[in-house]
């Protein structure tokens, strides 16, 4: 196993990665930046080095001062968590050329992954359903363009190949506006993500967003945990998560589950991986493929009793996957609300101190927060606070779970979105399930 890891993030995951590495008896440095002096997980592990000021830029993806607090702890490996630099496949690179173990996939795969065109030719080779579109890189030439969208047919969607996290991508309805979109999107991924290039896909008018948890270790094992529906989203943004998803075509389920096996297999894939799909009449088309651990990794583990962060590790240290696929079992249903410090009404970031911070508890309720009372949140990062994850043994009883949860959180001192999460667990339709991604913003009146 691993002597020392540095983990290279903040905040609840951050706590996450110590508390499995404090479980399986590896040592932990934790890195922070000046504004994160508080963060619980700094006095739980064994070393902390201040890496930088507040701005993310010079502390949290700033490779030198991650590698150089490596160096100086003797650390033997490094965990990027999910977020700054946990899809850079130069850190994974600059951490593996340094001598360290990265916890996460080779370089080479961040970087065929990361680059959305490479990555949909990659999954067309392994037979895993993609969204009709261009094939490729979307050409310049605006008449081989307009071509292309005829043929897929409107309404479609222009996407920066290396973009992500709901920004670069564009909706054309009409002929006359996808060289203009087009135009844009490129310049925009030129700018935010050093990659003008964009492609073409088919926009699904009702799709749902679920995706499929994996785990391989690069020498031939893969198996898959599940599927998750991410349906519940603002602005390509997550709310809610449930697992399993809800009302899906079982033969469509287990064919792409195989599919998802056989591209890990193809690619060398090594750690824990998500392939995101839209998923509309029954069918499954890929969109992206996340190297790294997800936020809502909880509820996979809750109906799989697999400790996905471990598993990773243990991987980084060079062995096989301790499961087989069927050693999985899958029991209940679980649901995480993503918990923000932000206002409920306008999403504004609401930082500052908090005074008074409660856990909600009970049976089949977990929480994952760095949150205490006393605690300041800093307004230098990402709102997430938390997490609240509940386990059912159906998923009504989850949801019931999950009621209680809200009730009993207390979170004094800033505003958080637990009101939108008590409204949205008592929801018609999402009580219903099976929502799609427009579902959440109709309901806001965003669209």
């Amino acid at each position: 196993m691993l002597k020392k890891v540095l983990i290279a993030n903040r905040g609840e995951i951050a706590l996450r990665i110590l508390r499995a590495c404090k479980e399986l008896g590896i040592k932990t440095v934790a890195v922070h930046s000046t504004a994160d002096r508080e963060l619980m997980h700094l006095s739980l592990a064994d070393e902390s080095v201040c890496i930088g000021p507040a701005p993310g830029a010079l502390s949290y993806l700033h490779i030198p001062a991650i590698i150089a607090a490596a160096e100086v702890t003797g650390a033997t490996a490094i965990h990027p968590g999910y977020g700054f630099l946990a899809e850079n496949a130069d850190f994974a690179e600059q951490v593996e050329n340094s001598g360290f173990a990265f916890v996460g996939p080779s370089a080479a795969v961040i970087r065929l992954m990361g680059d959305k065109v490479s990555a949909k030719e990659a999954m067309k080779a392994a037979g895993v359903p993609i969204v009709p579109g261009s094939d490729g890189a979307l050409p310049e030439d605006p008449e081989k363009a307009l071509a292309i969208a005829r043929e897929v047919g409107y309404p479609v969607i222009i996407k920066a190949s290396g973009g992500g996290g709901g920004r670069g991508m564009r909706v054309v309805h009409k002929e006359e506006d996808l060289i203009r979109a087009a135009e844009l999107t490129r310049n925009e991924g030129a700018q935010i993500f050093g990659n003008p290039m964009v492609y073409l896909e088919k926009y699904l008018m009702n799709p749902r967003h679920v995706e499929v948890q994996v785990l391989a270790d690069g020498q031939g094992n893969a198996v898959h945990l599940g599927d998750r529906d991410c349906s519940l989203q603002r602005r390509h943004q997550k709310v809610i998560e449930e697992a399993p998803a809800p009302d899906i075509d079982e033969e469509a389920r287990q064919r792409v589950y195989a599919r998802c096996i056989k591209a890990c297999n193809e690619i060398g894939y090594r750690g824990a991986g998500t392939f995101e799909f839209l998923y509309e009449d029954g069918r499954f088309y890929f969109i992206e493929m996340n190297t790294r651990i997800q936020v809502e990794h909880p509820i996979t583990e809750m109906i799989t009793g697999v400790d996905i962060v471990k598993e990773m590790l243990s991987i980084a240290a060079g062995n096989k996957l301790s499961i087989k696929q069927e050693d999985i079992k899958f029991t209940g249903h679980s649901i995480e609300c993503r918990i923000n410090a932000e206002d409920p009404d306008n999403f504004m970031p609401s930082p500052g101190l908090v005074k008074h911070f409660h856990a909600p508890g009970g049976n089949g309720v977990r929480m994952d927060t760095h949150l205490y009372s006393g605690y300041t949140v800093p307004p230098n990062y990402d709102s997430l606070i938390g997490k609240i994850i509940t386990w059912g043994a159906t998923r009504e009883e989850s949801m019931a779970r999950m009621r209680n949860a809200l009730d009993e959180i207390i979170i004094d001192g800033i505003k958080s979105n637990v009101l939108l999460h008590r409204d949205l667990l008592n929801d018609k339709g999402f009580c219903e399930g099976g929502v799609n991604i427009h579902y959440l913003e109709k309901k806001l009146g965003m669209s």
